[in-house]
């Protein structure tokens, strides 16, 4: 679809696509980011440039799943409040839907690294597209996370929460990493 029309999209007043979709679609832009500068640093960022076209490919099948992984939680919050089975069904969709999100995060981290290492062996003259990539990556990682959170709320011990904290802080390193690159490496 047309970017405009999928702006479009997500600018309507409908739950889909809303975030994760967002972060899905962000995490594809940094994945196509880091294989254009990859592609430009020689031999050395092949396996790179490979990687994040596999994770460009999954970032979209993402966004793709993220569009209806809220209706089970949509349907359980509009059972009635006397429902016995209400809170738990909440609580059970909401901790299914909190996966592609989890999903989205880990993909958002995985970019980061792999942008940051662009910047570190790549062209200088991608150093920018590379960085940018950084960051879209990062930021793709941190609202995954959010709504990760979001998600598992109410959730109690869910093993994902503490990871999905540790993949945003290795994003945020590789992110810090990146800008703390100075121009003029590579060729």
């Amino acid at each position: 679809m047309p970017l405009s029309e999928l702006l479009d999209r997500v600018a309507e007043a409908t739950p889909a696509p809303g975030g994760g979709s967002s972060s899905a679609v962000t995490c594809a832009l940094a994945a196509g980011l880091v294989e254009m500068a990859a592609g430009f640093g020689g031999a050395e960022l092949d396996d790179s440039g490979r990687r994040a076209s596999e994770l460009r490919e999954r970032a979209l099948s993402l966004a793709a799943r993220d569009l209806t992984s809220y209706e089970p939680v949509l349907a359980a919050l509009r059972l009635p409040s006397a429902d016995p089975e209400r809170e738990r069904r909440i609580a059970r969709a909401s901790a299914d839907a909190a996966q592609v999100p989890f999903e989205i995060a880990e993909l958002g981290a995985e970019l980061a690294q792999l942008a940051e290492r662009s910047v570190s062996r790549g062209s200088r003259h991608l150093e920018g597209d590379a960085t940018t990539a950084a960051l879209l990556a990062e930021a793709a990682c941190r609202a995954a996370v959010r709504l990760v959170e979001i998600n598992l709320g109410g959730a109690g011990e869910d093993e994902r929460l503490p990871r999905a904290r540790r993949l945003a802080d290795d994003a945020t390193s590789a992110r810090e990493r990146a800008l703390a690159t100075r121009s003029g490496n590579g060729t």
